[in-house]
């Protein structure tokens, strides 16, 4: 049974100002209803995975995760605030469908075990027991484009769910998985991994947390502006483009996609996406097909704040340097510890429900971006926590 909370986020206002600016007003903020719950999907061990050539698994799964919930979403006609991890993802649910989610997530993550052998954890945190515990979860909407918008959330709420449900004490109870097939449809990874635009050099994968949850908001707004100041508005450092596209076409990438989609490899339905993606070449070349593609780049989700900053850029060697300069100034000041990774690509998984206006473009640096620059950034914080344990 749904009620008028379960359209909280649908309902807030789009803002349409810089990032930077949007950042430090907090009346343009708003706490996540009490009744809403924190939904937590992860590959444990990923960086193992990563290294061992998964990341590719390791990015459908995440994709996967991510298009379950949007399907139930969907058929509810809600709208829910996601955040993509390259090796998970989060979500902050309403009560009417938090059950359902749940149910087709640990479908999910039992095929994801049998077909993959990698184990997706998923977890759960009610979002008045965040609060109950003195953390804070605040939203906003944010159009970063004509066509697209995303959620905001500043705080220390999903960091703390997301030690509840990564610590060894974290126990999943009173959730089973009976219930229909999980729903997978519109899960799609069409393209090669992507080179870098004209006159850019490398993908830059950022991972960026605050110090102090106090002064978060204030950082974050700098960190904004300064790879705006370095990299250009955010079209300029926009790591997918048009020209850099290739199509897949081969019977094993589509057969590992639908592996991921229906758990399983049917013949007539990898022949007949076989069909479609032939078809493809033709449509792309078309007015409506080449439309879809300047969406496409528009509709790329390649920043995500979620109590921290995560974001896929591109540029040239030069100005990841000055970048790097000014976060390590950040740094010795202890306002932030950020992850690196460079990589010489792009890969991006998608979630189309329908060509004309309604997909969504997930975008990780090659070779596991966002999971290597998890990986630096937890070193720096342990590193931290020795030399605090030290004094």
């Amino acid at each position: 049974m749904l009620n008028n909370e379960d359209h909280f986020f649908s309902n807030l206002p789009l803002n349409k100002i810089p990032l930077y600016q949007l950042l430090t007003e907090k009346q343009l903020f708003e706490d996540i209803p009490a009744d809403w719950h924190v939904i937590i999907t992860d590959i444990k061990s990923s960086t193992a995975a990563v290294n061992a050539g998964l990341h590719e698994n390791v990015n459908l799964i995440a994709t996967g995760s991510i298009v379950a919930v949007l399907n139930i979403a969907f058929k509810a006609s809600i709208s829910v605030p996601f955040f993509f991890g390259g090796d998970g993802a989060t979500f902050i649910v309403p009560p009417g469908i938090v059950d359902e989610v749940m149910k087709s997530l640990l479908k999910y993550k039992n095929t994801t075990q049998d077909n993959f052998n990698l184990d997706l954890r998923v977890g759960i945190v009610p979002v008045d027991e965040i609060y109950a515990q003195d953390h804070t979860l605040r939203i906003s909407r944010f159009s970063s484009s004509e066509t697209f918008s995303i959620p905001i959330v500043l705080g220390d709420g999903l960091d703390y769910a997301e030690k509840l449900i990564k610590g060894k004490d974290y126990l999943l109870s009173g959730h089973d998985t009976a219930g229909e097939e999980i729903d997978l449809s519109g899960m799609q990874c069409r393209w090669d991994k992507i080179e870098p635009p004209e006159n850019s050099e490398e993908i830059v994968t950022l991972i960026v947390v605050a110090e102090d949850f106090e002064k978060q908001a204030a950082v974050f707004s700098q960190v904004i502006h300064c790879l705006d100041k370095i990299y250009g508005a955010p079209e300029e450092r926009q790591p997918i483009s048009v020209s850099k596209l290739i199509f897949k076409t081969s019977f094993n990438s589509l057969g590992k996609e639908m592996k991921h989609r229906l758990g399983k490899i049917k013949i007539f339905e990898l022949i007949k996406s076989w069909f479609i993606n032939i078809y493809g070449y033709i449509y792309f070349r078309t007015e409506s097909g080449q439309k879809y593609l300047k969406q496409l780049v528009a509709m790329s989700d390649t920043l995500v704040i979620d109590g921290r900053i995560n974001t896929v850029i591109t540029g040239t060697a030069q100005q990841r340097l000055a970048m790097q300069k000014e976060l390590d100034t950040m740094e010795v000041r202890q306002e932030i510890l950020y992850g690196l990774y460079v990589s010489g690509e792009s890969v991006m998984s998608c979630y189309v429900r329908d060509l004309e206006d309604d997909h969504i473009h997930f975008v990780d640096g090659a070779e596991g971006g966002y999971t290597q620059a998890a990986g630096v950034l937890k070193q720096k914080i342990r590193d931290k926590m020795n030399i605090d344990n030290n004094i």
